[in-house]
């Protein structure tokens, strides 16, 4: 298994970093490029941000704030929200995105993750699933979309598989039952989901003491680790994590 990596979370409303609870009940956690320089430096193997509120605002990722973050870290940065076309990623890519992360767009259009691979390479595109728990599709987990805020009727794990197969290089699910409670990951989802694919699986959502971490490898089969509450309100730190899980016989990243 390759290297586990830690991936802390921007995600970005209003120009300010903000973290709710499921989706919503969103708080103020700070200043992006003050955060991203600080995870740097606290050893993240990279870093996410997400612009949660382009796709209901029906807008792109706010260039300028990528811009911003990318000019203080060296570390790779995906970035997602509101994407809908290979030229939106271009531009984020010239803004200094390494990667990039589209939702609701590839769900709406699946032929966007084709057009995106064949464009950039696998590698620079993630595709993120986020579902709730639903009895009515398959494996259990209904997508949805646009913030969580619509369901679609769509297999999540499904969609994972084909998301794969048009070209993805990383699969980044995110339960909405677990988003912010730092109740610890959804272990059922991310291990249904990863048992899917063969590329690298983000574990998402939920994330707050060191045994989550460890289970979400161990459990879920996840190679990089997202988390956003612990880190922005210091609950615990990157250091923190990646000796826990050396302890624990987990080879982890050290950049």
């Amino acid at each position: 298994m390759e290297k586990v990596r830690i991936m802390p979370c921007l995600d970005m409303k209003d120009g300010r970093v903000v973290k709710g609870i499921h989706f919503t009940d969103l708080q103020d956690a700070g200043d992006p490029v003050a955060n991203a320089s600080f995870y740097q430096e606290e050893g993240a193997d990279e870093l996410a941000m997400l612009d949660i509120a382009a796709t209901l605002e029906s807008r792109r990722t706010r260039l300028e704030w990528v811009k911003n973050v990318s000019a203080v870290i060296s570390i790779p940065l995906t970035v997602g929200g509101g994407i809908t076309t290979p030229e939106n990623m271009e531009q984020l890519f010239e803004a200094g995105a390494s990667r990039v992360s589209v939702n609701s767009a590839a769900v709406k259009r699946p032929e966007l993750i084709d057009e995106a691979a064949r464009r950039f390479g696998s590698e620079r595109i993630t595709v993120a699933v986020d579902a709730r728990r639903n009895t009515a599709v398959t494996s259990g987990f209904e997508l949805v979309v646009s913030g969580g805020t619509e369901a679609v009727g769509i297999d999540a794990v499904e969609w994972a598989r084909q998301c794969q197969d048009r070209g993805a290089g990383v699969i980044l699910p995110t339960s909405m039952d677990g988003d912010g409670t730092q109740a610890g990951y959804d272990i059922p989802f991310t291990r249904a989901v990863s048992n899917a694919v063969t590329i690298p699986v983000v574990a998402s959502g939920g994330a707050g003491k060191l045994e989550d971490f460890h289970e979400a490898v161990r459990d879920g089969g996840a190679s990089i680790l997202l988390a956003a509450s612990v880190f922005h309100y210091r609950i615990l730190r990157i250091s923190e994590v990646k000796a826990y899980l050396k302890e624990r016989g987990i080879e982890v990243s050290t950049r």
